[in-house]
């Protein structure tokens, strides 16, 4: 039986703290929506409270916890608000609030963390790539480096044109020159790409059910049954796979799967600590 600390409220049976996080990522989605479509003049809240990469002008330190909530569209919220629900109401009776909490907001600013590690490499890779294509630009090699790292950000119409266009005149120094410059602001707009959802604490949830419930049923679809344990590996290896092999999808893999690395950590810690899981 729950205690007093973690007592299941009367609203929509949510436990205190999962369901002031729903509270608090509600308010942010809607607060997104009624200032982008202000009629005093628009203003986008994920300029300042999504998640950019620290190379960017638009990185603030804040950002690594309040990515966590903000959200794209209606599905976005909905899904990770569902899923916060299902997984996080039997985890905080379990627990409590106060370490429910902790592990919330430790694996979403470990998502955040791994993220950046994994965007760190990637622009530490892309320059060296870069370094190398300046010995000696041309269209081939061009096109391998767009098509490589920056599918999804460039426009396909401009690119076609310009790669056509160069490879006719191979030598041109003004469309060598050319390409540098669009390189320098490719590099630029995808460090501005914006990282936002509470998916990376929400999988640190799911990890931490899947381990303390291993056997429980999680139904795929309300249709499908199958035990936490093969749900979460099997929904780890999918994101790993997702991650490496670059789906170009616009979903941060790496960041959902920091979430459970993070949570793992922290969970192999309070394990080492009190010699059980609460």
């Amino acid at each position: 039986m729950a205690n007093d600390e973690h007592r299941i409220t009367g609203f929509l049976g949510l436990t205190p703290v999962v369901k002031n996080l729903v509270i608090i990522n509600i308010l942010f989605f809607f607060a997104t929506i009624a200032l982008l479509s202000s009629s005093r003049g628009q203003l986008d809240l994920n300029e300042y409270l999504a998640l950019y990469y620290p190379g960017s002008d638009k990185f603030k330190w804040w950002q690594i916890i309040t990515y966590m909530f903000m959200h794209a569209n209606f599905s976005h919220i909905f899904f990770n608000m569902f899923a916060l629900w299902m997984f996080g109401n039997i985890l905080e009776q379990v627990w409590g609030s106060k370490r429910f909490f902790t592990y919330y907001m430790v694996t979403g600013i470990g998502a955040a963390v791994v993220h950046i590690a994994v965007m760190y490499y990637q622009f530490h890779s892309l320059d060296g790539q870069i370094q190398e294509y300046m010995v000696a630009p041309n269209p081939v090699d061009f096109a391998n480096l767009l098509n490589k790292n920056f599918k999804g950000i460039y426009n396909p119409e401009w690119f076609d044109q310009f790669v056509g266009t160069w490879s006719i005149t191979p030598d041109s120094p003004i469309l060598k020159q050319e390409s540098l410059n669009s390189l320098s602001h490719l590099v630029t707009t995808k460090m501005n790409i914006p990282t936002i959802g509470a998916s990376g604490a929400v999988f640190g949830v799911l990890l931490a059910y899947g381990l303390i419930f291993p056997n429980s049923l999680i139904y795929i679809y309300f249709l499908l049954p199958i035990k936490a344990k093969w749900f979460v590996l099997i929904y780890a290896a999918l994101e790993f796979w997702f991650g490496v092999s670059g789906a170009g999808d616009n979903v941060a893999h790496f960041a959902h799967l920091g979430g459970m690395i993070f949570g793992y950590l922290l969970l192999l810690y309070w394990h080492k600590k009190e010699h059980r899981y609460y």
